[in-house]
């Protein structure tokens, strides 16, 4: 099993560690309530270096992303940050991932851990043009700080004016005295803050300076689960439970991150979906009875026929209520739509609602 530059301190705070996409990772400290309502209210770290970092260089770094990637990479200007995803050529999704503009010949993309060497793979042979890319995933430490005190946590460790940067931004600046820290304005939990990459022999130390100039703000480290439970309540989706390699952007409800303007993989068969619908959608939905949806339970209609399946669900630590994700029938997806949930041998009665879940 992989560990981040990390793992030991963790340890030491006693952290619960568990198997994560191949690294020993945090799962929780306090517990997964404490830590989700400290971002929502205040703000936490999260260790989430073991995602992967790949950098794209060179003339034709452009029209190599262009080509594997669903969004409009020219879109982009110098310190801008874009979500997209990469399709396969059977219409589902290898990975969704980020993209960073340094300038018009140097991109980085951060994809998710367990799809470093599938996405490696997949990005290398559609090189044609012989883009420079090189995998640089071992050698970066990546720290989310999120929640609405992220900025004021922070300020004190660089000169860059934090409260200033726009959603989806990023700058190199100097971070605790090290230079040419990548600092983005971006995250995963709905509650504003910012993710940081520097390179892992000096983790240990930006991670007790985070610590320690957060401290009058309560900032604590967070886990993987309170990480998730905070990702659905903003109905964003985690690859491998919402999206796979056999649900299409269409589908999922990604059509905002899937342009038409440029030609990339599978991109006419994508256009058609959009243009005549799907026959499932992803939804999201409110439990009305008591009980927990759980990934891969069975979605029903009235009469008991299936028409669906849940991808994630959870009690909402924000919303004090069971909610949950996933993919019905393109009739039962509007808003207020009754659904059943088949949880071991009951059947329990579930609402379609508009995403997300927690509205700040």
């Amino acid at each position: 099993m992989k560990t981040t530059a990390l793992t030991q301190k963790h340890i030491d705070i006693g952290a619960k560690m568990v198997p994560f996409a191949g690294y020993n990772m945090p799962v929780q400290y306090l517990g997964v309530t404490v830590e989700h309502l400290n971002v929502r209210d205040k703000v936490g770290v999260f260790d989430v270096s073991h995602m992967g970092e790949f950098f794209v260089e060179g003339p034709h770094a452009l029209e190599l992303i262009q080509r594997i990637s669903s969004n409009d990479v020219s879109a982009l200007v110098d310190g801008q940050v874009q979500y997209s995803c990469m399709p396969n050529l059977e219409g589902g999704i290898v990975d969704d991932l980020l993209i960073y503009r340094f300038n018009a010949e140097k991109y980085m993309l951060v994809v998710n851990a367990s799809n470093i060497e599938k996405d490696w793979n997949w990005i290398s042979q559609f090189n044609t043009n012989k883009a420079i890319i090189s995998n640089l995933s071992d050698d970066y430490s990546l720290l989310a700080v999120q929640g609405p005190m992220a900025s004021q946590a922070l300020q004190s460790l660089t000169s860059l004016d934090l409260s200033a940067m726009k959603y989806y931004t990023f700058a190199l600046a100097d971070f605790y005295g090290f230079k040419d820290v990548i600092i983005s304005a971006t995250g995963y939990t709905g509650a504003g803050g910012f993710e940081i990459y520097f390179p892992n022999n000096i983790a240990e130390t930006i991670w007790e300076s985070i610590l320690e100039s957060g401290k009058s703000y309560d900032i604590q480290p967070i886990g993987l689960a309170a990480r998730d439970t905070l990702r659905l309540e903003m109905g964003f989706c985690l690859y491998g439970n919402d999206i796979n390699d056999n649900t299409s952007p269409i589908e999922a409800g990604l059509s905002w991150i899937t342009k038409f303007n440029n030609s990339f993989n599978y991109s006419k068969e994508l256009q058609l979906q959009k243009e005549n619908g799907v026959q499932r959608k992803r939804v999201g939905f409110e439990m009305l009875d008591r009980g927990i949806a759980r990934n891969g339970y069975t979605i029903l209609n009235e009469k008991d026929e299936e028409i669906g399946f849940v991808t994630s669900g959870t009690m909402s630590p924000s919303l004090q209520k069971s909610i949950g994700m996933g993919y019905v029938n393109s009739e039962y997806a509007k808003s207020d739509t009754k659904l059943y949930i088949q949880i071991r041998n009951k059947k329990l009665k579930a609402q379609v609602v508009k995403l997300p879940f927690y509205k700040s």
